[in-house]
């Protein structure tokens, strides 16, 4: 057996020929010897460069677009690493300023056969390379250079080559390998019966092996290539493979004459890549085969149509073109729309017989370190073409296009955005189609401190355009400044109680043409409107601290008084950021507790609670926050919202802050140790302390075991038409059976109703090489106005490691378009 050798990096200088150690002789290698146990280094080193990356179709290509922003593509399953079966011609770069060591029982100069033979325990070092062998023979005659018996290759990126016999010939230009076998760093292996390099960049294997799996006791891997020749065209850059089967435990189920594909040095490169297929009710059978356009180095464009065997073919693209300061995306899709194949339950087939399709882009640049801008938008045939298509998810219900430009500095931030927004769903009327141009944000940190505190400055412009919807089919216009001053400064005593006073200045510009209001219904041919605040008030905290062998606690009373105006006529007025209203403990201490802009606070407003904090010295921690808000004095603008000309109330009637004592708030965060974690924020009627509001997340993670649950809860509210309370569970349990196995599942269930909504099941099977994912869904909602009915999927799903994957799915068409869809899987990930 071998014993392993230690290098010797410091046994002399370079003039030195030799040296006896236990009676055999060591020596450095001459430049002439050198030079030709060098270009072992680089034959083997090029024979294991990179991954083999095989295909099981032809001319497959490599998609560049697998990890991009655009989401297209699909992340591999396994872990990247350097290194695999086959590299570039240059990858070995010979620097003869680096010491080679050579090792071995015995070394002999034969000047008669004009040979250096090195023989027994022959050990080659070379920046980090290990070469052993039982023969190391130098020809200078014939020019050759052998590495006979048990050669072994350890590189230093981790690979191992094995072979019986090295022989390199022609200048050292080429050779051949008998018995091959390499396994590199990411535990891919080949094997080949013989290994030959000719014209200097061709790498042939004869009867070769590639796997990418381990092989233990004796069992065949679990899949493998085998080929009667591989190929590998450094100049080309291309691996073809003839009379190649794929093996799976051993036995061949593919076989394909002939196949090739781009060597993994190409990063870029036109081709077909892997097909999808699917299974729909409305749409029939599906299949879809990507073909690959690499134009150039910074754009390329990928044609994917799908045949859809109830519908016909589906065209779809995808420009993507990068430059030196951003990158953007194009997507098109249309199909030449047949009605008669429309589903009965479609509405107004007629008008969607003919083209249909809509093209989508998204892009962003940087102008600057501090400036950037960007767009998302998308346009469409019909509001139904895409979630019919599965371009997008069958829930959506509303279209938002925006674009925008965005300037941020260490004290200031200005954000310029234009918005669509379209409805989606059939009852939607003119007013659901708006235009935002633009909304304004600017955001300023004043350096030095004024009165000993920090101001701020705030401003929000907005341009707002819809149609009225009425018989004139008019135009409504609002324009709208809102500029405020902020200034807080904290102030601490001797007995540690803070104060932080603060006050504000604001004032709005309301400019309204063809305005409905609200509150009489008569239309405002033009009008400008303003409106100012003023706020003052100040927040009081007295933490009380204790320690103990567990951790530190934290009690901390918290009061806070907001002075302002007692009534601001302002129900007159639009609403259009400040619909959205949740009461909750993370903005019981604002000063103005809306949404938006366009509603604000009025009179005097007393803040109140208790914060208790607990940290422990092994890093679990517990926050508490419980309070109430109470309206002193002035008009409550929470009382009565009023009502849009639609009918419905402008904000919530029913937030907790209507009344003069507002509901109570909790809020608990908590994660004692690393496998629990809980969140909940709780609203309790502030008559009879019943829930009104509950929203908690708690997840438990132990050893194999993961569960995670989503408890959401409203109470029955008839002022909102909400005559029964509303609550579901969401649930997620995790398995890892094996350390190969695993299984999960999912549901979400309506409480009230006393159905299931969604369910999920998955079973997941991942090795070193190869994945499979096999997944059961059900849907149970039922809403005919946007054709939603019960649903059922099954997926299929599995990937070979550096071969690519195979996907199917019943009931869904899946493809790179739609981020609320699942992506798509591509060649050579």
């Amino acid at each position: 057996m071998r014993r392993a050798r230690t290098p010797q990096t410091a046994c002399g200088s370079r003039r030195l020929l030799g040296v006896l150690r236990n009676g055999s002789a060591r020596t450095l290698l001459t430049r002439a010897c050198m030079t030709a146990v060098l270009f072992v280094f680089s034959f083997v080193t090029m024979l294991a460069g990179s991954s083999l990356i095989a295909t099981p179709y032809a001319r497959a290509a490599t998609d560049p677009s697998k990890a991009t922003s655009s989401g297209q593509g699909e992340s591999s399953s396994f872990a990247k690493t350097k290194g695999g079966m086959f590299g570039n011609a240059t990858s070995t770069k010979l620097d003869n300023k680096l010491p080679l060591y050579l090792q071995g029982d015995q070394l002999i100069y034969d000047t008669k056969g004009n040979r250096v033979i090195a023989r027994g325990n022959v050990e080659i070092f070379y920046d980090d390379n290990q070469l052993t062998a039982d023969e190391v023979v130098y020809d200078q005659g014939a020019n050759t250079l052998s590495a006979v018996g048990n050669v072994v290759l350890r590189e230093k990126n981790g690979n191992i080559v094995r072979a019986e016999r090295y022989t390199l010939t022609d200048d050292f230009r080429d050779g051949f390998v008998q018995s091959l076998s390499v396994e590199t760093s990411d535990e891919s292996r080949i094997t080949a019966e013989r290994a030959e390099r000719r014209e200097g960049n061709v790498n042939e294997f004869t009867n070769a092996k590639y796997t990418a799996c381990k092989s233990e006791n004796g069992m065949p891997p679990l899949w493998c290539i085998s080929a009667k020749k591989i190929v590998h065209d450094q100049a080309a850059q291309r691996i073809s493979y003839q009379d190649a089967q794929f093996l799976l435990f051993g036995q061949p189920i593919a076989y394909l004459p002939y196949f090739e594909h781009p060597d993994p040095t190409v990063k870029r490169q036109s081709g077909f890549l892997a097909p999808s297929y699917g299974q729909s009710t409305e749409l029939g059978f599906s299949i879809e085969v990507p073909y690959y356009f690499a134009l150039a180095p910074n754009y390329d464009f990928t044609f994917h149509p799908a045949y859809l065997s109830k519908q016909g073919v589906l065209y779809q693209g995808v420009w993507r073109h990068k430059l030196e300061t951003g990158q953007y995306s194009i997507k098109m899709s249309g199909i030449d729309q047949d009605a008669s194949n429309l589903p009965d339950t479609a509405k107004n087939r007629d008008d969607l017989d003919g083209f249909r399709g809509s093209v989508e882009s998204k892009g962003e640049f940087s102008v600057s370190s501090w400036w950037k801008f960007g767009w998302d938008g998308t346009l469409e045939s019909d509001d139904t073409y895409r979630r019919f298509y599965k371009l997008d998810n069958i829930l959506l219900t509303d279209r938002i296009n925006t674009a925008y430009l965005v300037g941020q500095s260490e004290r200031s931030y200005l954000g310029a955005s234009l918005y669509h927004f379209g409805g989606l769903l059939f009852n939607d009327t003119a007013q659901s189609e708006s235009y935002v141009h633009p909304i304004i944000d600017y955001n300023y940190v004043f350096q030095n401190p004024v009165l000993g505190g920090e101001l701020r400055w705030n401003t929000n412009a907005i341009s707002f355009t819809r149609n009225d919807g009425d018989l004139l089919q008019r135009t409504q216009d609002i324009n709208k400044v809102t500029s405020e001053l902020k200034w807080r400064r904290r102030f601490t005593d001797t007995v540690g109680i803070t104060y932080t006073p603060f006050g504000e200045l604001r004032g709005d510009v309301y400019q309204l043409n063809n305005y409905t209001e609200p509150l009489t219904g008569l239309n405002i041919a033009d009008e400008t409107v303003t409106r100012g605040r003023t706020t003052g008030g100040v927040t009081v905290a007295y933490p009380w601290v204790a320690s103990s062998n567990a951790g530190s606690h934290v009690i901390e009373p918290i009061g806070q008084v907001v002075a302002r105006q007692n009534s601001i006529n302002q129900r007159n007025l639009p609403d259009e950021d400040a619909k959205s209203l949740v009461f909750d403990d993370t903005n019981l201490f604002e000063s103005d507790k809306f949404s938006g802009f366009d509603r604000l606070e009025t009179g005097t407003r007393v803040n109140a609670g208790v914060q208790y904090t607990f940290q422990s010295n092994d890093g679990g921690f517990v926050r508490v926050l419980a309070g109430q808000s109470f309206h002193v004095s002035g008009e409550n603008a929470f009382a009565d919202p009023g009502r849009d000309p639609d009918g419905s109330f402008v904000h919530s009637p029913t937030s907790g802050l209507e009344t003069k004592n507002s509901d109570y708030v909790l809020g608990l965060y908590a994660a004692p140790i690393d496998t629990f974690r809980i969140l909940s924020q709780s609203r309790f009627d502030q008559d009879d302390g019943s829930l009104r509001r509950e929203d908690m997340s708690v997840r438990f993670d132990y050893g194999p075991l993961m569960t995670q649950a989503t408890y959401t809860y409203t109470a029955a509210d008839p002022i909102r038409g909400v005559e029964k309370s509303q609550q579901d569970i969401i649930g997620v349990v995790g398995l890892q059976l094996t350390d190969r196995w695993s299984v999960s599942g999912s549901m979400r269930y309506d409480i009230d109703a006393e159905a299931r909504l969604l369910d999920a099941i998955q079973v997941r099977y991942l090795d070193e090489c190869f994945m499979l994912s096999a997944t059961y869904q059900e849907t149970f909602i039922n809403d005919p106005i946007r054709d939603i009915a019960p649903d059922r999927t099954v997926m299929l799903r599995f990937e070979f490691k550096n071969l690519g994957g195979f996907k199917y799915k019943t009931d869904v068409l899946d493809h790179v378009y739609g981020a609320d869809q699942p992506p798509g899987q591509s060649v050579g990930q």
